[in-house]
């Protein structure tokens, strides 16, 4: 049964700011290996990091439209963003491509872990809207997960 109990609201939108946190961060982190991958895979990695750097950066502004229709603030800073989320700096930019890879798989397989966490939360505030997108963000981050698995075999 839904509680749409401000408690109930509050904790999916927290979680909310931390996905949004962690999409800003994802974004730049595919960002910085697509502009630093080298070597005999370069043309195929740096077209894949965009690829997924793009659709993460597409679903930023839903996200942050959720917590707004949820009357609650978002983040509103990048140290806001570098407070809530869970994805690690990556500054080296001498990583080898498979450590690129690799630590991107890693990254949206946390990110894969937290959409589902998030769904009993969505359920508990009766927010319909959120649980649906949920369902779809998590489509798209175990895609490249995916993508990045079968790029490392």
């Amino acid at each position: 049964m839904a509680d749409a109990g401000d408690n109930s609201k509050r904790a999916l939108v927290d979680e909310l700011n931390g996905l949004l946190a962690d999409h800003f961060a994802l974004y730049i982190k595919t960002k910085n290996f697509h502009w630093h991958v080298a070597g005999p895979r370069f043309r195929d990695l740096h077209l894949l990091f965009d690829e997924q750097a793009v659709e993460i950066r597409d679903q930023i502004d839903d996200i942050g439209e959720r917590v707004r229709k949820n009357d609650m603030m978002t983040l509103t800073s990048v140290g806001s963003v570098a407070k809530h989320t869970q994805v690690k700096d990556q500054d080296d930019v001498t990583l080898t491509p498979d450590a690129m890879v690799t630590e991107l798989r890693d990254d949206n397989a946390a990110l894969v872990k937290r959409l589902k966490g998030m769904k009993e939360l969505a359920e508990k505030a009766g927010d319909n809207a959120t649980d649906g997108l949920l369902d779809d963000w998590t489509d798209m981050a175990e895609e490249r997960v995916w993508f990045l698995s079968q790029t490392l075999k």
